[in-house]
């Protein structure tokens, strides 16, 4: 964690402070209680008691009233358990126009304000700046406003709950409404009764009407969007977590009182109206606080004091999580206004940035018409919060342990899901439209990559999950009809290897793939592991090249001792390495793929995307032509055989930097040219003929041809095989049975029948024992004469592709400009004696020479069934 210093992640943290933040000096009740509170109270205490009651009833409104807590509730909870930083309150300053704009204020009669757009926009423009100017100034003074707001709105709901008290019964006149042809309807009145059983009975059901103000039928749906719309701000005391004393204890017990209080506040007036109030003062008069008022201006003053509080809140908190969302860079320039502070960590250019955005939306009027959808984003919010800590749970994260354990994840579930519920059913539209939204967000930042030090819960629940499944990947279960290729690349320098880093991640089929390394070196005589440094880059190298691959690295005295380490240890459980590639060890000069190939290139100032370096500083350039090496000869054979004792398939690749560009891309190009892969399961070297191209490794070969095959890169490329006959084996009898084997094996080929093994004799080919050929120099002059004359069929094979006349794999093309893309050969096994690995070694080279692009592979194990 010493590590870690993103201001996001600090800023969530909760317990740190820097200098980037300003001194944490607001305690429980000034930073947490009092802006929920008035954040949950907003306008709706004043203005939509009686639009709730009066089209709802009292049963349906405590109803809605219990829902709307209950998914309250279940986000408090998470809000609590993660103890964080939580969503925007977005909208407090929308608010401020709603009371100065429809038929609120002129249904009692007071309209104090001269109306219209202009006039509204004036009015919440000098109200926006003087909330600003506030938030600009710094959380104390915040704090302080906010604490005044408080004593007004509690001032002014004291007063009314007096009011309907100590008012007698009286007759309030309804603001005449006009008919359907502009005359005006005869007076109306709505009557406080005082407590009335009478009126209570008239108000417990339902009696859903049309909204005096906008003209439309109003609905159980449309009338809780408005009371959860006026019950939200949960998130108004833990957007503040920066500027707190202690917030890991403000924030769930601050957050629990206001809920409580709020809660039975608005319980208490539920009731109240329902007592004293008749259904059409409820529906005609929504500020009806104001006309049974003992001071009717307490009133007025308790609305505005409620709106501005909400803005201020909503403005502050924005600011916050602006600035954080800014220092982290996850929208580039765009927010880097936002990131500018003063000496004392006070976020001034995130206000205004946040004060700027706001007045974007007053320019645009129109506020009611974003009610859904501020509405739907206060639920997506909470559901993201729910779902943090849902995944917080899940993902049995060992260092998730918070003090406030009254949650689990049933509650987080069903937090979600019940806003998801509520979304749909306030608004589908803009439910939808939201959640397009964040997926669109959240797959930008994706790939733009945030943050390391975030520490992302995905990671957590992705370990948890595999832990889960590789317990149940029993290895005793494997079945041959499921087998695929799990394959560890030895790599000595990248810079060499780029074509056949990206042939082994198509020939692995959706198996392991584990890039491995080794380091020559003992730890002993070493202060630190040398090792773990290195993986950053390895990782960064598997990005660039767009490869599936994982990265194993391991520090040993040679080469074939940490091959051997990678060969037992990498991979976990049922998912490790069946098969080791190798690049072939030849004197060919190694060639800087860095250099030309695209996703390599050096950006100008030296660094990548995020400010890491390039690639060509963390790994040294290619050994040079005569250089020493890390690997003799005969370590690189013992390498092979000691794979092979491990029961583990060995395929060394040649020249793999001569493979068509278009075979390693990542698409389905449709090359110039005809590409041929030829398969010869037969050993070369071993010239017996007949059924030998049915053994374990001759169908390993036929197994990886076709698995390449199977890639989009290679869909086009046309296989064949090649059928090795003795001299005296008649034509078509081995071809048929070979060709009923491709059948079984679901496998289309071409297969060609070449005559292979004349003038080898009957002795000769029974002292041929796996690779070890004979024990005198004369046996070894002709073993050499075997894989020239080996080697020298492949490549007129090469050469005569659709009847083309003789050539090498450069220049001879067939009719059709056909090639041979890559072939593969058998791989004789080393000899038993160690001391002919470099003449085992030197006939690999002569078999495989001036041949293109050649993998020569060893299966140990079946790969192939007939079975369904």
């Amino acid at each position: 964690m010493a590590s870690e210093n993103s201001p996001l992640l600090a800023y969530r943290l909760l317990g740190e402070e820097g200098a980037a933040f300003p001194a944490r000096k607001l305690s429980t009740f000034l930073g947490v209680v009092v802006p929920t509170v008035l954040s949950m109270f907003s306008i709706v205490v004043f203005l939509r008691i009686g639009f709730v009651v009066g089209h709802a009833g009292l049963l349906q409104a405590l109803a809605m009233l219990l829902v709307a807590y209950f998914i309250l509730a279940l986000t408090v909870l998470s809000v609590c358990a993660i103890a964080t930083n939580g969503a925007v309150r977005g909208g407090g300053a929308y608010c401020i126009l709603q009371q100065m704009d429809g038929d609120a204020t002129k249904s009692s009669g007071l309209q104090v304000l001269p109306q219209g757009y202009g006039w509204n926009l004036l009015y919440g423009s000098l109200l926006l700046g003087l909330v600003g100017g506030v938030c600009t100034l710094g959380a104390g003074l915040y704090a302080r406003a906010s604490f005044l707001t408080f004593l007004l709105v509690s001032g002014s709901l004291a007063s009314v709950l007096v009011s309907f008290v100590a008012v007698g019964p009286k007759s309030i006149p309804i603001t005449p409404r006009h008919g359907t042809n502009g005359s005006s309807l005869p007076p109306r009145f709505g009557h406080f009764t005082g407590f009335n059983s009478s009126t209570l009975k008239d108000n417990l059901g339902a009696s859903y009407a049309q909204d005096y103000t906008t003209g439309t039928m109003m609905t159980f749906a449309s009338v809780f969007a408005v009371l959860f719309n006026g019950c939200t701000g949960i998130m108004a005391g833990a957007n503040m977590s920066g500027e707190l004393k202690d917030p890991s204890r403000a924030i769930p017990l601050g957050t629990i009182i206001a809920v409580v209080y709020t809660f039975f506040i608005y319980i208490l007036l539920f009731f109240l109206s329902s007592f004293t109030c008749d259904r059409t003062l409820l529906q005609e008069d929504y500020g009806f606080f104001r006309a049974i008022s003992l001071w009717p201006p307490l009133v007025l003053i308790g609305i505005y004091a409620t709106a501005i509080s909400a803005s201020m809140s909503s403005l502050i908190g924005a600011s916050r999580i602006l600035q954080a969302l800014a220092q982290d860079d996850l929208f580039g320039v765009i927010l880097a206004p936002a990131k500018l502070v003063s000496r004392g960590g006070n976020p001034w250019g995130a206000v205004l940035y946040s004060w700027g955005l706001v007045q974007l939306v007053l320019l645009a009027g129109k506020l009611n018409t974003l009610a859904a959808v501020v509405t739907v984003f206060y639920l997506v919010a909470y559901a993201a919060v729910d779902l943090s800590c849902l995944s917080l749970e899940w993902a049995s994260a060992p260092n998730f342990r918070p003090t406030f354990n009254l949650f689990s994840w049933h509650t987080c579930l069903l937090g979600v899901a019940s806003c998801l519920l509520m979304m749909f059913l306030i608004s589908p539209g803009a439910a939808g439209g939201s959640l397009l939204l964040m997926g669109l967000l959240s797959a930008l930042l994706t790939a733009r990559g945030g943050p390391s030090s975030w520490g992302y819960v995905s990671q957590a629940l992705l370990f948890h999950q595999v832990r889960k499944y590789l317990l149940r990947l029993d290895v005793r279960k494997e079945h041959v009809k499921f087998w695929r290729p799990q394959l560890l690349l030895l790599v000595g320098n990248p810079r060499g290897a780029l074509p056949l880093l990206r042939l082994a991640n198509q020939l692995k089929k959706g198996g392991l793939y584990v890039l491995g390394h080794v380091t020559l070196g003992d730890l002993d005589s070493l202060p630190s592991d040398p090792v773990q440094p290195q993986y950053g880059a390895w990782l960064s190298l598997v990005d660039r090249a767009q490869v599936k691959a994982f990265v194993d690295l391991t520090l040993s005295p040679s080469v074939r001792q940490g091959a051997q380490h990678l060969l037992r240890i990498s991979g976990l459980g049922g998912m490790k390495p069946n098969t080791l590639v190798l690049g072939f060890y030849d004197d060919s000069p190694p060639q800087d793929h860095f250099l030309t190939d695209p996703a390599f290139s050096e950006p100008e100032d030296g660094t990548w995307e995020g400010g890491s370096p390039s690639l060509s500083t963390l790994f040294p350039p290619p050994r040079a032509p005569g250089s020493p090496r890390a690997l003799s000869p005969q370590d690189y054979v013992a390498t092979v055989a000691d794979a092979l004792k491990m029961n583990k398939n060995v395929v060394l690749a040649r020249a793999c930097g001569a493979l068509p560009p278009e075979r390693l891309s990542r698409g389905s190009g449709s090359p110039s040219q005809i590409h041929h892969v030829d398969v010869w399961p037969l050993n070369l070297l071993r010239p017996r003929g007949g059924p030998g191209y049915v053994d374990v490794c001759g169908l390993f070969l036929l197994q990886m041809a076709t698995i390449l095959g199977m890639v989009p890169a290679w869909h086009s490329a046309r296989l064949r095989i090649f059928l090795c006959l003795g001299p005296e084996e008649a034509p078509g009898a081995a071809e048929g049975r070979l060709r009923a084997l491709l059948s079984q094996l679901r496998i289309r080929a071409e297969v060609r029948e070449v005559v292979w093994g004349e003038g080898t004799s009957d002795r000769e080919q029974e002292e041929e024992v796996e690779g070890d050929f004979v024990n005198g120099g004369q046996g070894e002059a002709e073993a050499e004469s075997l894989a020239a004359s080996a080697n020298a069929l492949v490549r007129a094979q090469q050469g005569q592709c659709n009847g083309g006349g003789p050539g090498g794999p450069e220049g001879g093309e067939g009719k059709e400009g056909s090639i041979t893309a890559l072939t593969f050969l058998y791989l004789p096994r080393p000899p038993a004696d160690p001391s002919r690995y470099p003449r085992y070694l030197a006939l690999l080279e002569t078999l495989s020479r001036d041949l293109g692009p050649t993998l020569l592979a060893h299966g140990v194990t079946p790969v192939t069934c007939t079975d369904l």
